[in-house]
């Protein structure tokens, strides 16, 4: 979405950005939140990442009269399965449609599926969109309701042979036709396709196109030598799309190939399997390629801590936050991070539980601002900075989500917010 000046600094005004801290601080009184949900500026985004919500809480919002309002529960990160499961009887099928589809949590988030009762329930109902959600999209619902609500999917009725993508087998005509295209996506497909003939393989693999001849590179009846031969080239920052004949293989050699193969492609795909023994996931885990760690991270949960706790260090991708959900992260020990030089690093020690207060207002006057945000949202700051904090404006949406926010201080946002 493209926005401008003028829309940033609206959007970056004290008042706005304080609405939506207080909108994630889960210590909001009830009233406090009903009027955040009601408030013209909409902040129901922000009220689904609050990290806790109280029975009171969730009686106020799941008998609330407005659709939009109740779905905020239907997909809140905080809220119980049992709290959510409130709505499973919501006149509004949107909510139930939300709910179904739950929240938006990382990989490695605290699995959060409704209790089982109730996914019977929403299998039960008569609606098509629903059905989909389940069968498809909530990667909730348990494995033998899914199952049941596929089998009713129809057979492809003219009984014809397909790929993997749906199309015809690959013929020889169709496939010197597409070798030959003046079209390198065409030429790509062609490469990547498991029917091509060898000859026609060895021939794409000298094709002028990088992206043909990486194609062939990642084909899987290659050798090792075959695929040294190509003269493909793959960079750190390259974003790959898994190979399936990789991520899916359950055959213990063929993975272990993939896995110590000098193709970073391959090694980069292994990462992705659920088969990954021990010891190959040790070998993955001191890959020199930084996307098969953050990969390897992201997908299994035993990783050892600090490579966790390293590769969330060395990541400058979007998502490398779900990493801190990951099972093996280490939290204990992080205070030890307070002197680091990296400011990312010393962000971290707030995830200490036994990080004490002396020092988390210590890191609430560090010199980056990352540092002190993080030092604002925890309970553990002394109130007096806490109160420092939110009057300084690059703090002030940090502070206000702390859960020891005076209730004077909230009602104040919610007046100054207002058009």
């Amino acid at each position: 979405m493209y926005v401008d000046a003028a829309f940033l600094a609206y959007y970056d005004k004290p008042e706005r950005v304080r609405l939506r801290g207080l909108a994630r601080n889960a210590a909001t009184p009830v009233d406090v939140l009903l009027r955040l949900l009601d408030h013209p500026e909409d902040v129901r985004a922000d009220v689904m990442r609050r990290p806790a919500w109280s029975d009171e809480a969730v009686d106020a919002v799941a008998t609330h009269p407005r659709p939009a309002v109740r779905a905020v529960l239907a997909e809140a990160v905080g809220a119980s399965p049992e709290q959510r499961a409130r709505l499973v009887d919501d006149p509004d099928r949107r909510v139930r449609w939300r709910l179904a589809e739950g929240p938006d949590r990382s990989r490695w988030a605290a699995a959060a599926p409704l209790p089982r009762w109730a996914y019977e329930r929403l299998a039960a109902e008569g609606d098509d969109l629903m059905r989909d959600l389940l069968a498809n999209w909530c990667r909730w619902t348990p494995a033998d309701i899914r199952a049941a609500l596929r089998t009713g999917a129809a057979a492809d009725p003219s009984g014809e042979a397909r790929n993997a993508d749906g199309d015809a087998p690959l013929t020889r005509e169709r496939a010197e036709e597409l070798v030959r295209d003046e079209s390198e996506w065409a030429r790509t497909q062609a490469a990547a396709d498991p029917a091509l003939p060898a000859d026609l393989v060895a021939v794409l693999a000298a094709d002028p196109s990088p992206d043909v001849r990486l194609a062939v590179s990642m084909r899987p009846e290659l050798s090792e030598e075959q695929r040294a031969a190509v003269d493909y080239h793959v960079a750190p920052a390259d974003r790959l799309t898994p190979l399936d004949w990789v991520t899916e293989t359950t055959d213990p050699d063929e993975l272990r190939r993939c896995v110590h193969s000098a193709h970073v492609a391959l090694r980069r795909s292994s990462a992705y399997n659920p088969h990954l023994t021990p010891e190959l996931v040790a070998v993955l885990a001191a890959d020199e390629d930084h996307a098969v760690r953050l990969l390897l991270c992201e997908n299994h949960p035993d990783v050892p801590g600090e490579v966790v706790l390293q590769t969330y260090l060395e990541a400058e991708v979007a998502g490398r936050g779900d990493l801190l959900d990951h099972p093996c992260f280490p939290r204990q020990g992080l205070a030890s991070l307070a002197d680091s030089p990296d400011p990312n690093a010393r962000a971290l020690v707030v995830l200490d539980p036994q990080a004490p207060a002396a020092l988390i207002e210590r890191l609430s006057h560090d010199p980056d601002p990352r540092v002190r945000c993080r030092m604002a949202a925890d309970e553990r700051l002394p109130l007096d900075r806490l109160l420092a904090l939110f009057d300084d404006p690059e703090t002030t949406e940090a502070a206000a989500s702390n859960p020891n926010l005076p209730v004077d201080l909230m009602e104040r946002i919610l007046a100054d917010a207002l058009p």
